[in-house]
């Protein structure tokens, strides 16, 4: 979110000013997932609500950019707002609950602010679109049709429980459009094409790609981003790398 990447950039300024110690830094992202109308829309559905409501919205690489093929967007549109309704709001300590609080008063309401700039700015309200009550940190899951890139919502990290879906025609509009951000932390796609898969894995710019699911991270698989969405890597082989530092040694032969 804003605080994780105004906090890295700290970090970074006061690496430099001090010992010029090397920093991996993972600073969020504004990540797509692109859904193609060859795709089982149930299935995508799922997919898609997962990667944005996961612990509430709150996660660094959630799919908080949900472009659909227009020939499926009116079927997805209401499939999405009717899991997001569904979902069961409250105490997370009990064992029924779906959706818990936000982390504190400060992201509470700068989620609540981004539901409102998506309603001010013509986005339309599927499902959700406001606080849960008057105690606690609860937001009920939203999702907006209608979104547009050039809207807030669409352009800024929220870090809560708000799915945007976005209407696409081709590819290639597509992948330009996904790639229009400062971010590049993850991106997935959903096609029963496997040369729309390629051509999408090689064109996006994102530390890490998802084909026909999403968020699937493991410990041997290195995760980290693009552009202002951080450096370095964690994880696997390049994750060891970052602790590591390289020692070249010339040795004249004759003197042996």
């Amino acid at each position: 979110m804003y605080f994780q990447y105004k906090v890295g950039k700290l970090i970074m300024e006061e690496a430099a000013k001090s010992n010029l110690k090397r920093v991996s830094l993972e600073l969020g992202g504004k990540s797509p997932l692109v859904i193609f109308d060859d795709f089982n829309v149930d299935e995508a559905a799922k997919i898609a609500h997962d990667a944005i409501f996961a612990n509430m919205g709150q996660n660094c690489c959630a799919g908080s950019r949900t472009f659909v093929q227009e020939g499926i967007y009116e079927n997805f549109v209401e499939k999405a707002a009717n899991l997001a309704s569904q979902k069961k709001v409250g105490d997370q300590f009990d064992i029924d609950t779906q959706v818990g609080p936000l982390v504190n008063e400060e992201q509470y309401n700068k989620v609540l602010s981004m539901i409102e700039s998506g309603k001010a700015e013509g986005a339309k309200v599927e499902a959700g679109g406001s606080k849960v009550g008057d105690t606690g940190y609860f937001v009920y899951p939203t999702v907006f049709s209608n979104v547009t890139d050039n809207m807030k919502i669409a352009r800024e990290e929220i870090f809560g429980p708000v799915q945007q879906i976005i209407k696409f025609k081709t590819l290639d509009e597509v992948i330009k459009r996904a790639n229009d951000t400062k971010y590049g932390l993850a991106a997935g796609v959903l096609t029963n094409n496997l040369d729309i898969a390629m051509q999408f894995m090689d064109n996006i710019n994102a530390g890490s790609v998802w084909i026909n699911c999403y968020d699937a991270v493991n410990v041997q698989c290195p995760f980290g981003g693009f552009k202002q969405s951080g450096l370095g890597r964690e994880l696997g082989e390049e994750g060891l790398k970052e602790y590591l530092e390289i020692k070249t040694v010339s040795i004249r032969k004759n003197n042996f």
